[in-house]
């Protein structure tokens, strides 16, 4: 039998010794401390085009859409935000360890609905897509939700090969479209952000279209509504929306400048193994895994 060693990086990453009298610990480097000392290479300038300015009262959240994964729903979304659909509208749902809800709180009533205008309906649901032609950046952590887990663009993903499928993973910060019971009832009027713990189980069940770059305190420390789903009963009690815009429909001096790490980037590998197998001075025990929704994908303003 050939014995063979494992390099110094796996050694560290398992928490042993590189050698006797240096102790991993004192080579070990923090996932901050390797994101900070990323290149500008790295990061990436998300397109204007696909991102919303949600403003609140409070600030401002900005989401990226994810067109590769819900077009229809994406290209629906954008003629929302074009004619000022959610202008004046609400987050009118804030259920506890699960979702806050937005959007015109009298979409279900005929007499009482804003209109869509040139929005599209109905549209086909979105639930997953054709895993060939992503470029997947694979986790090799397992994962109970799917055959295989990592990032396509900056998104998590599920995969399944066998299937050929692949589908955007309900993690904290996702944007989701609120449908019925019916799979494709869902248009991109009606919009939910997860809060809580990923809800998982709504993989391949609902149309994601997107998730939070920044702004999630703004919808996390929302007051929660009344159980069971968390419906605001007064109206009061709703957040006003004052206006969902595209990025790219805002003049360049209002817009907030944001970069996002590459997810198929060594900085972003490296920095998920450091999480993956921390071995700083409080952890005494590496993991030696990660879930999907437990990897950050770092954000920062560009550097000029």
């Amino acid at each position: 039998m050939t014995l063979r060693l494992l390099p110094v990086a796996c050694l560290l990453a398992l928490g042993f010794p590189a050698s006797a009298d240096e102790p991993a610990r004192t080579q070990y480097r923090s996932a901050k401390e390797i994101v900070d000392a990323a290149p500008d290479s790295d990061w990436r300038t998300p397109d204007p085009a696909n991102l919303l300015y949600m403003d609140l009262e409070a600030g401002r959240v900005v989401i990226e859409l994810a067109p590769d994964f819900a077009p229809e729903h994406a290209g629906n979304i954008r003629t929302l935000a074009k004619e000022h659909f959610w202008d004046g509208t609400s987050i009118y749902r804030s259920q506890d360890n699960f979702v806050v809800q937005f959007g015109d709180v009298d979409g279900e009533d005929p007499a009482k609905a804003k209109s869509l205008g040139s929005a599209r309906t109905p549209l086909p649901a979105e639930f997953h897509r054709a895993a060939n032609g992503l470029k997947f950046d694979r986790l090799p952590d397992s994962d109970g939700w799917a055959p295989e887990v990592g990032f396509v663009g900056g998104f998590p993903v599920g995969r399944d090969p066998e299937k050929g499928t692949a589908w955007l993973a309900h993690c904290y910060g996702t944007l989701g479209a609120g449908r019925n019971n019916a799979d494709d009832s869902s248009i991109g009027a009606e919009l939910y952000v997860t809060i809580g713990q990923s809800p998982r189980q709504l993989d391949d069940n609902i149309t994601v279209v997107g998730r939070v770059l920044q702004g999630m305190e703004l919808l996390s420390t929302i007051r929660r509504g009344p159980p069971p789903m968390g419906f605001y009963e007064n109206a009061a009690e709703r957040t006003p929306i004052k206006s969902i815009r595209l990025a790219s429909d805002v003049p360049e001096a209002e817009r907030t400048p944001i970069q996002v790490l590459r997810t198929d980037s060594r900085t972003f590998a490296d920095a998920t193994e450091a999480r993956r197998n921390r071995v700083d001075d409080f952890y005494k025990r590496p993991a030696g895994h990660i879930d999907l929704c437990n990897v950050p994908v770092p954000v920062r303003e560009p550097k000029h």
